[in-house]
């Protein structure tokens, strides 16, 4: 099949579940953002959520292009490596124009994956996954008060009150950041909508994409470590 046996279509295949992933980020990069305004906004987000039918089915959705993402990137890697043979070990310059973050693509992905599971640990589990198996109430841990699953609010106001937290997902948001500046102009240019006059348009706008998706995650994160320093004084 030629979308796993041809360097275009694996490409291809990066492409489109790349942009979708975007998508994805941009609207829960919304999402939380209405969490600094409404408490009760965003958790009414999460109801809608929850472990409703449809939020399942797009869960399992999203976690299939996600593996998908990271499967052809880790074919795309193997067989450049391959194809480069010994020049890997050379000693190279870095050509003019090509970014740090396209010669590291599968590398900051790692990062991105690894921080990807920290959060998945600390949201998703003890909301979606807990009130699917019945449990409604949860505890971040001991000592700590029991969280409603669908309290999404209470949630990121617990974790965003750790420094270590609050640096481990702003070191999480710079190597996604990293990772959209070239990922989204490439995805473009793989499905053909780029040329010579547009290519630099699209590097400049994945840029803003990319800047918009890390300020708008830093911006919550940083607001509810403030928020907590000062006991709630910022409403």
């Amino acid at each position: 099949m030629w979308l796993i046996n041809s360097s275009i279509g694996r490409k291809l295949v990066m492409s489109i579940s790349g942009g979708v992933l975007v998508l994805f980020l941009l609207f829960h990069m919304s999402m939380n953002v209405t969490a600094v305004f409404s408490a009760d906004a965003y958790n009414t987000i999460c109801s809608l959520l929850g472990s409703n039918w449809y939020a399942v089915a797009g869960t399992v959705v999203l976690a299939g292009i996600i593996a998908i993402h990271f499967l052809y990137a880790t074919i795309l890697t193997l067989s450049n490596r391959k194809a480069r043979g010994n020049d890997r070990y050379a000693v190279n310059t870095r050509p003019a124009g090509v970014s740090w973050a396209s010669q590291n693509m599968f590398i900051i992905g790692l990062v991105v994956c690894g921080f990807f599971l920290l959060h998945l640990s600390q949201f998703w589990y003890k909301m979606m996954f807990a009130e699917l198996i019945g449990h409604h109430e949860v505890a971040p841990l001991l000592g700590e008060g029991a969280i409603h699953t669908q309290d999404g609010a209470a949630f990121i106001a617990y974790y965003f009150s750790h420094l270590w937290v609050v640096v481990a997902y702003l070191i999480w948001y710079a190597a996604l950041w990293l990772h959209l500046t070239h990922g989204v102009w490439s995805a473009i240019q793989t499905l053909g909508w780029s040329n010579q006059v547009w290519l630099g348009r699209w590097k400049a706008i994945g840029n803003v994409i990319a800047s918009l998706i890390f300020l708008g995650f830093a911006f919550v994160t940083l607001f509810f470590y403030f928020k907590s320093l000062c006991g709630g004084c910022i409403n």
